[in-house]
């Protein structure tokens, strides 16, 4: 078995993964720290976790860089699903001995083995049972950790680094990005398309791109394969109270990490509401780097543009961007720095379409 160090930003989690672990992760986590990452991490030919999410997890809650790893190459891909769910199965034949657990547990003295889920004072009733309530269900034990999984999966939590936020609401900080797109195409043509050259915009409707934040990982491999891209720009409506706004500035950033730590050029995506949403959401992005902001239906608008206008100004002030690429086309804004316009290719589509409709 031959062992190798793997960075673990390389390795990817196995997308329909059946085993629920999230609950396991602190413990796992506390082994790691104590007694070291004594059994490496088995992945396939393309880094994908075969057995060890858990671990993977676990390392990443500790920030370690790298991770061992033994790669499955003499497995096929239906050994390789097979092995993953044996591996899983198998754990849970397994039960405890509590007279012999009990005695082993009293001959350590200098660990704190509660940190991994033993407690003396709960084994020493483990025989009693006479005080059980009857109507508790053996699943309900798991049910609440089954539960806290969905949500730190529904929730992205894991990708969450604390040490790389910013200001009151932890931000996800972005690393300023020098790189100035020459053309953008929307996201929802990107499955579609081999034009590779061109960066990729979220100005679209949200649930076009909802279920990027549902399952962010899925994409990187294919938003790879772009020029660029820029953060969703979840919808910052006037409407909206300001624990939805910070919100969706939130998981704009996060998504624009995630992508960052895959190597992908990140362009962060400027919105805004009143001046209430200053507070917050330019949080996150380094000053300095080139950023983006769409002009889409605020020439029309009076309102808009008051909007836009300042919203703009306290981000040119907080930011100091070195450019700035407009989608959407010049509403008379005199930009201090670099800007570079790129027109709204999806009008372009409807007015071709609308032609090509008239033309029959």
């Amino acid at each position: 078995m031959k062992v190798i160090e793997k960075k673990l930003s390389e390795i990817k989690p196995y997308k329909n993964n059946p085993r629920l672990n999230g609950t396991a992760v602190e413990g796992v986590a506390e082994s790691i720290k104590q007694f070291g990452f004594k059994q490496p991490i088995v992945i396939d030919k393309d880094n994908v976790i075969v057995c060890g999410h858990t671990r993977a997890q676990a390392a990443k809650k500790l920030k370690l860089k790298t991770v061992p790893c033994v790669v499955a190459e003499d497995l096929t891909e239906e050994q390789v699903k097979a092995y993953r769910l044996a591996d899983n199965k198998t754990a849970e034949f397994a039960l405890w001995d509590d007279e012999k657990l009990f005695e082993e547990l009293e001959g350590i003295a200098d660990i704190d083995m509660s940190d991994f889920g033993f407690d003396l004072d709960d084994l020493e009733f483990n025989e009693d049972t006479s005080e059980k309530d009857p109507d508790t269900s053996p699943d309900d034990e798991g049910y609440y950790g089954d539960e806290r999984e969905r949500t730190f999966n529904s929730t992205n939590l894991l990708d969450f680094d604390e040490e790389r936020a910013s200001g009151f609401y932890q931000m996800p900080v972005l690393r300023a990005e020098k790189h100035i797109p020459k053309d953008l195409l929307s996201f929802n043509y990107v499955l579609s398309t081999d034009a590779f050259d061109k960066g990729v915009h979220f100005y679209i409707d949200d649930y076009q791109f909802e279920r990027v934040w549902n399952d962010p990982h899925k994409y990187m491999d294919r938003l790879k394969q772009f020029d660029c891209m820029l953060t969703p720009d979840f919808s910052l409506y006037m409407e909206m109270p300001k624990a939805m706004q910070i919100w969706n500035i939130y998981r704009s950033r996060l998504i624009g990490q995630i992508a960052q730590d895959e190597g992908i050029r990140v362009i962060p995506t400027l919105s805004w509401a009143d001046a209430g949403s200053f507070k917050f959401c330019f949080d996150g992005i380094e000053p300095g780097g080139v950023v983006s902001v769409s002009t889409i239906g605020v020439k029309t608008d009076k309102d808009a543009m008051k909007v836009w206008t300042a919203g703009m100004d306290e981000a040119i002030k907080k930011l100091t961007p070195s450019c700035v690429i407009v989608y959407g086309g010049d509403i008379g804004y005199k930009f201090p720095c670099k800007v570079v316009y790129i027109e709204n290719h999806n009008i372009e589509k409807i007015k071709e379409n609308i032609k090509n409709k008239a033309g029959e």
